[in-house]
């Protein structure tokens, strides 16, 4: 059985935070671009989407994160037992998880298809010089695979609108496989050249769908967030 969230809909949540849906085990939330996941150094640093959400349910627990930068949909746990399930899916690669993005330049697939998904194998490791970033290393990095597929073009700008699918969760690994291929994501102040970085005023990459199956129901759910740009 699948459920669908409508991204039109949402309840109401603590300040800054839409909650999609909510029950005795977890939160669906989308976070919004320049709020970080969990509190950083610093007293500057400790507004943060979790403290935030546990001002209505202090219970609520992370299970994963999305760069600061990045806005989109977010699960929390109300409970350890579902924390430690969602994690573990997680891992397993069980939960799926699609982004929308709009990169530098107008991007051409290989294949005759430009709506057919798309491969990127390219294997990322730590640039410990200049952390937090990261690099793509043939030798020394880990195995890092993204989906991706044109959803439409924009030839005068140039940009190009993709949708993702990481099939690895490596930090950082949707922008630096990006820029990696050429087409940095609009307002990457990581990644990016200093023109692609003042194309916008925020990170344009967005977390736009999750389906997973819920720990104690077994239902399989799927909710949908679009992107505001």
């Amino acid at each position: 059985m699948s459920i669908v969230i409508p991204s039109a809909a949402p309840t109401s949540g603590p300040e800054g935070i839409p909650c999609l849906y909510q029950d005795a085990d977890l939160l669906v939330l989308v976070k919004p671009s320049g709020l970080l996941c969990v509190p950083g150094r610093g007293p500057d640093k400790q507004d943060c989407l979790s403290a935030r959400v546990q001002t209505c349910w202090p219970e609520a627990l992370v299970v994963h994160r999305l760069d600061q930068a990045t806005s989109g949909l977010v699960l929390m746990a109300r409970n350890l037992a579902t924390q430690r399930a969602l994690s573990a899916a997680f891992a397993e690669r069980r939960i799926h998880k699609r982004y929308q993005a709009i990169v530098q330049g107008c991007w051409t697939p290989a294949a005759s298809d430009t709506s057919a998904w798309q491969l990127i194998d390219l294997p990322i490791a730590a640039d410990w010089e200049r952390r937090p970033l990261r690099v793509i290393d043939p030798l020394q990095g880990k195995p890092s695979q993204t989906r991706w597929r044109v959803l439409s073009t924009d030839t005068q700008a140039p940009t190009t609108r993709v949708e993702l699918e990481p099939l690895t969760g490596r930090t950082h690994q949707l922008r630096v496989h990006l820029a990696a291929c050429g087409h940095a994501i609009l307002g990457d102040a990581l990644y990016a050249d200093a023109a692609t970085l003042a194309r916008a005023p925020r990170l344009l990459l967005h977390a736009t769908a999750l389906q997973l199956v819920h720990p104690s129901t077994g239902q399989v759910l799927h909710y949908t967030c679009p992107a505001d740009f």
